[in-house]
């Protein structure tokens, strides 16, 4: 079984470090923890790295190489050397995609699903359809729920976030370094947010919020500990491919054009300078241009990002069709209160390739399989052992 890490632009850990690794091992599977192009030990994309390929433009191009189309080429160029020698009946492999990894399992079903003896994919189901544009438009409503749920759980905060918001407003919303040498504005701030898409991130918000606002309390400044924890809480500086490619992950024929900046003016609840005394809310998990500015690493790649922003040459990540006629077994799990992949645009998904068997729940976030691996891996594999037509 080969193993597909989120993303995009996001490393494997050691298999030791994966909750579920002794479990699968245990069904009887060997896994295969891959480095996806880019990340990890498979020559790892950096600011340094990436500047070494040549021009801006040269850049630009080179990182349209690191979509799902050209990861599951290079899946199947490992299966194929793998299994060089093992009889036909034994070539084929299974696949486990989480988040971004079943992006990428929906490419490898569309194009080379004679690859494949199984697929199962958590928190995964992405629209083969849907652009960026329409992909933002339903998750700022839920990161809104989002935001309701944690003011509603830590009333308190709505002061404190204000406070927060206040004391970088008035010293020049920028001018505080963060240890990285980043910028803390107030829109960098609020991307603390990506965190209420996972079981605990409510919580961990709060510890953050409390401690800045203590600090401003009782000094008038935040203190290395509160910026430490800002800053290790959002490690895009580490995630260059994340930060440039996750808009283009949804392109097929369009330019993404930073459309989750776009469509945030369509949420006026969202205005970080709106005047009224309603709570100031987080946003979720977007990237927006403005990175490139005030995170240390970003800025050095930011006309690079630009340039991949306003390119509309992204060729198709799925076929249609070929999923129509799927014969690849499919066990996916799907959150109802998913806030970083649509949970509606993920059944349309379903829908659309052929025997695929979905699990459903409202009650995990789209980092189940971490969280709450021993209750979502065992209904996967109920419906991989279900012989219900």
């Amino acid at each position: 079984m080969c193993y597909l890490q989120g993303g995009p632009g996001m490393r494997c850990q050691s298999p030791q470090a994966y909750p579920w690794t002794h479990t699968i091992l245990d069904k009887g599977y060997q896994m295969l923890y891959l480095d996806q192009r880019g990340t990890g030990l498979s020559t790892p994309v950096t600011a340094s790295t990436l500047q070494m390929r040549g021009t801006n433009d040269v850049q630009a191009r080179y990182l349209k190489l690191y979509r799902a189309d050209s990861i599951v080429r290079d899946c199947e160029a490992i299966r194929q050397a793998l299994t060089a020698d093992y009889p036909d009946e034994k070539k084929h492999w299974s696949i486990m995609g989480q988040s971004f990894g079943g992006f990428c399992s929906l490419t490898y079903l569309s194009f080379f699903p004679e690859g494949l003896r199984e697929s199962f994919i958590f928190g995964g189901l992405a629209s083969i359809t849907a652009g960026p544009d329409e992909v933002y438009r339903r998750l700022y409503k839920k990161v809104i729920q989002r935001n309701e749920a944690y003011y509603n759980k830590y009333p308190e905060d709505v002061d404190r976030v204000k406070l927060i918001h206040n004391y970088l407003k008035r010293f020049g919303d920028g001018k505080i370094r963060l240890p990285s040498e980043g910028t803390l504005t107030r829109r960098r701030f609020r991307m603390l947010g990506i965190m209420f898409g996972a079981h605990g991130g409510l919580d961990a918000v709060h510890d953050i919020v409390l401690r800045a606002s203590y600090d401003i309390e009782s000094f008038g400044h935040m203190t290395r500990g509160s910026l430490s924890a800002i800053d290790r809480a959002m490690p895009f500086d580490d995630a260059l491919l994340y930060a440039i490619l996750h808009e283009p992950i949804y392109c097929q024929g369009q330019a993404p054009k930073w459309s989750a900046h776009r469509v945030l003016s369509e949420y006026p609840i969202m205005n970080v300078d709106k005047e009224d005394d309603s709570p100031i809310y987080f946003t979720g998990e977007m990237i927006f241009p403005w990175m490139f500015e005030d995170y240390s690493e970003l800025r050095k790649v930011e006309d690079v990002a630009n340039r991949v922003a306003a390119d509309d040459d992204w060729p198709q990540l799925y076929d249609e069709e070929q999923l129509a006629r799927n014969e690849v077994p499919v066990y996916a799990a799907s959150y109802v209160e998913d806030m970083y992949v649509d949970f509606d645009l993920s059944m349309e998904t379903a829908r659309k390739v052929r025997g695929c068997k979905v699990f459903t729940t409202n009650v995990m976030f789209h980092d189940a399989i971490r969280s709450k691996m021993d209750e979502v891996v065992k209904q996967a594999f109920a419906l991989r052992e279900d012989v219900i037509d």
